[in-house]
């Protein structure tokens, strides 16, 4: 501290006047610096801290404080007196004014919400000042306004205390009447009486009013009928004619009688519904099972018995119907024991109804001209004929005319597919279901499957599901697999595996992992051996396409699709096209490549390159420029004119077709001009391909470097007029490689070309002198006038910013000292009302001890 200050005994930095004179010297802080530089200015050597944090005290108790006590208020005074605050205006014309304005705010209150105020308002001819009264008080037993309050004798004998008034009346009696006083039960029941009487007289009253409306009504309508005038015809038609309506009241009219929306049934959940479709395929199955079996569909029902219309009815009852029934096995007619005897066996209800079943199909089978004649008594027929069936021959019994009917109608039940079906627990037992029916009856089949085992009706039906998924896909490369494919039913089948893949995605998405990726590493063991692969069969072929069908293909990263993007782009790299078989399996894999990449417009420059190849084997070999082959074509060997067609008479007999799928399963031509006309069709798809390459890729910066090789073959070779007749194209084809090109030239151009960067002249040498500025230590050098502005502004923004955090700390360091000392202020008054409170109990408790002691003592 004695280093601090000077000899006369002041603080440092005191006799710069900046440090303002203190009574207590402890509460000057003086900042010393490591080190004195002349002719440096300091600031803030002399810090008052004492005063500086008593001055912040004291702001923030006159503002935060006053802000946090009021922080629940929303009271304001406002004192809205006119011209309370205005000086130019005396007390008198302040008066004057308040009571113009009071009369005026008076005037509007009553005009705005008192509509009439001389007119007194009543409610049948009764002022509603008085009905708001409620003076009536309404009875619960009648209906009329004349009665409302109940008697007091009534109340006096049913609600209690009437014994002072029973007593009363029983010694006015006394003293009018003389006789003697009546029991209570006696004066109960004369008000009871008494209030019946009233009560019909009211009623009486009541209908007599009625009576009299009706009839004033009546007299009413009479009167009126002679009042009613009808106006002459000619003086209508003398008058004005009645105005047509226009379309707008014809509009109205017609809507005013158009039918109204009905409300509808809610939509019902996906699990009610699947339960409603199991329960139809129940109810169906139940059915065919018992079509199937021969059983009558009304063999419950009970059918009634004729009865002649001689029948008198006069009452004679059989306890039992002693008839036997007639029934035939095996073409051999069988009297059966009499239902119900005695003798009945325990399965005797059973053959009871298989006969009563055959009898009813009998009946029900018979001739029709029997049966459906408007006059036939067939069933007086019937019945004379089981009566005496022991006379007629077995030919000429009518229930063996319906005996065939009813074996082809279980055979068709036999013969129809099954309406329920259990889910597949292998491959082998939906090969099972599935095998030897017809396309449609497999898709059925399929579909049942998934119905009777929806996810939502039991607990294990997702898993079987599930399965189901693998085992469809494994049944759809064997469909793909068999000779010749069964394309048809594969692709109906997709539907199916879509909807299992809605339902469970990622069981769906492991399934065709693993399917293509067993073909993966099958094509990686044969490339590490051989060095190439050959094309894969139909079936992974088609789960390429399925897998671009069931997942979306436009992401950028998706776990089933990019792979299959991968394993495509390998079958073009590393599988060579040696066979028309191999040419078809690669126009197949560039179609699909396009549609996945359709969306996306992703570059994929495998089918560029595939497809540059394939235009080349198509084309005589020859020097050509501006294109280059890459693996796995060949500029020169064995099949680098696989699609080259020099026939004339093939060109021009060939069809232009879609190409068949046949040919990737090994189909072979039956002619040398089947095979050109083979040949011609895949040249067709590639050049469609290729304009479908255009149309996607047209947007890329790289379109017309990307499509140079296309180009260079199409105009060289394709396109080419001054090739020999023999090797020219048919003019399908040329007109396809026209309309490519042309394709091509409209592409517009996204940037300019690449030039070399001119580089600017070399400078002479000049003796002009080079200035270079001596930097100084401690500034910042190397920048102009807005920049010194800028980072003085942003050492100012953060030394604000450093200040305002710091305050906002103080701010909630104050507030939590003010809540902690209400907190302390609210226990102390607290602890000081429950010790008053138990001093003055005890004082209590002491002078009623004392009070006790004293009246003891006594």
């Amino acid at each position: 501290m004695g280093k601090a200050r000077s000899a006369g005994g002041a603080p440092a930095g005191a006799r710069g006047g900046r440090a303002r004179p203190s009574a207590n010297p402890f509460e000057v802080k003086v900042n010393r610096q490591k080190f004195q530089v002349l002719g440096r200015k300091t600031r803030h050597d002399v810090g008052l801290p004492g005063v500086s944090r008593a001055r912040a005290l004291r702001k923030r108790s006159q503002t935060l404080l006053k802000e946090y006590k009021e922080r629940d208020k929303s009271n304001v005074f406002r004192d809205k007196r006119f011209g309370e605050y205005n000086t130019h205006i005396s007390p008198e014309e302040k008066m004057l004014k308040r009571f113009a304005l009071e009369q005026q705010r008076q005037h509007e209150k009553k005009s705005t919400y008192r509509l009439n105020e001389d007119e007194e308002l009543t409610h049948y001819g009764q002022s509603l000042a008085d009905v708001e009264k409620c003076n009536d008080v309404v009875d619960s037993d009648s209906d009329a306004e004349d009665q409302g309050a109940l008697s007091a004798e009534l109340t006096a004998a049913h609600f209690g205390g009437g014994g002072g008034l029973l007593h009363k009346k029983t010694s006015q009696q006394q003293g009018e009447e003389r006789e003697q006083p009546k029991s209570r039960r006696e004066l109960i029941d004369e008000l009871i009486a008494k209030s019946k009487q009233e009560k019909r007289e009211r009623q009486a009253q009541r209908e007599d009013a009625l009576e009299l409306t009706e009839k004033l009504d009546q007299d009413w309508k009479e009167i009126q009928t002679l009042l009613a005038r009808k106006t002459p015809k000619s003086e209508s038609k003398d008058g004005r004619e009645k105005p047509k309506p226009d379309a707008y009241d014809v509009m109205v009219r017609e809507l005013g009688f158009e039918m109204k929306a009905q409300p509808s049934n809610r939509m019902k959940t996906e699990e009610e519904l699947a339960k409603e479709e199991q329960e139809r395929l129940r109810r169906l199955e139940a059915e065919r099972l018992r079509r199937m079996l021969g059983k009558d569909e009304d063999e419950c029902i009970k059918r009634p018995k004729h009865m002649s219309a001689d029948d008198l009815s006069d009452g004679f009852v059989l306890d039992k119907d002693d008839r036997r029934l007639l029934s035939y096995k095996d073409g051999k007619m069988n009297a059966e024991e009499e239902p119900g005897g005695e003798e009945e066996e325990p399965g005797g209800e059973e053959e009871e109804g298989e006969s009563k079943e055959e009898e009813g199909d009998g009946s029900s089978t018979g001739d029709p001209e029997e049966s459906d004649g408007p006059d036939g008594h067939s069933d007086l027929e019937s019945d004379v004929e089981s009566e005496d069936g022991s006379e007629r021959p077995q030919g000429q019994q009518h229930p063996t005319r319906g005996e065939p009917s009813a074996a082809d109608g279980r055979e068709a039940a036999r013969a129809e597919l099954p309406y329920t079906f259990a889910a597949p627990e292998s491959y082998e037992e939906l090969t099972s279901l599935l095998l030897g029916r017809s396309m449609e009856e497999q898709l059925l089949v399929v579909e049942r499957i998934q119905k009777c085992n929806h996810p939502s009706l039991a607990a294990g039906n997702k898993a079987k599901l599930e399965k189901l998924f693998g085992f469809l896909l494994e049944y759809v490369g064997d469909l793909a697999t068999s000779d010749p494919p069964d394309l048809g039913v594969i692709d109906k089948l997709v539907v199916q595996l879509y909807s299992l893949c809605q339902m469970f995605p990622e069981a769906a998405s492991d399934a065709v992992k693993f399917v293509l990726r067993d073909a993966m590493h099958e094509m990686e063991g044969v490339v590490e051996t051989r060095g190439h692969a050959a094309f894969p069969g139909l079936d992974v072929l088609v789960y390429l396409k399925i897998a671009g069908i069931l997942f979306p293909t436009s992401d950028f990263w998706h776990p089933v699709t990019t792979p299959a993007l991968l394993c495509m782009s390998q079958l073009l790299t590393k599988c060579p096209v040696q066979s028309l078989q191999d040419v078809v399996k690669g126009l197949f894999v560039c179609c699909v490549f396009l549609d996945y990449v359709s969306l996306s417009r992703r570059f994929i420059p495998e089918l560029i390159s595939f497809l540059v190849g394939i235009l080349y084997i198509a084309t005589p070999n020859k020097q050509s420029r501006g294109y280059m082959l890459v693996h796995p074509f060949r500029a020169l060997g064995k099949n680098s004119e696989l699609l080259l067609v020099s026939d004339e008479k093939d060109m021009a007999s060939w069809p232009r077709r879609s190409l068949s799928l046949q040919w990737a399963v090994g189909l072979r031509a039956q002619s040398e001009t089947e095979a050109n006309h083979t040949r011609l069709s895949c040249l067709a798809v590639c050049l469609a391909l290729v304009k479908r390459c255009v149309l996607t890729y047209g947007t890329l910066p790289s379109f017309h470097d990307i499509m140079r090789p296309l180009r260079a073959l199409l105009t060289e070779h394709l396109a080419a007029h001054d090739r020999p007749p023999e090797l020219q194209l048919s003019p399908v084809s040329q007109e396809l490689s026209q309309s490519i090109l042309m394709e091509m030239e409209n592409q517009p151009q996204h940037y300019p070309p690449l030039v070399c960067e001119k580089s600017k002249p070399v400078p002479l040498k000049l003796f002009t002198p080079r200035l270079v500025k001596v930097l100084e230590f401690g500034k910042k050098q190397g920048s102009t006038r807005e920049e010194q502005e800028r980072r003085r502004l942003v050492h100012k923004h953060k030394r604000e910013f450093k200040g305002a955090v710091r305050e906002i700390r103080k701010d909630n360091q104050f507030l939590a000292r003010m809540q902690l000392a209400e907190i302390v202020q609210r226990d102390a008054e607290r602890k000081r009302k429950v010790k008053q409170l138990f001093n003055s109990l005890a004082t209590q408790e002491g002078e009623w001890k004392a009070l006790k002691r004293k009246k003891f003592k006594k």
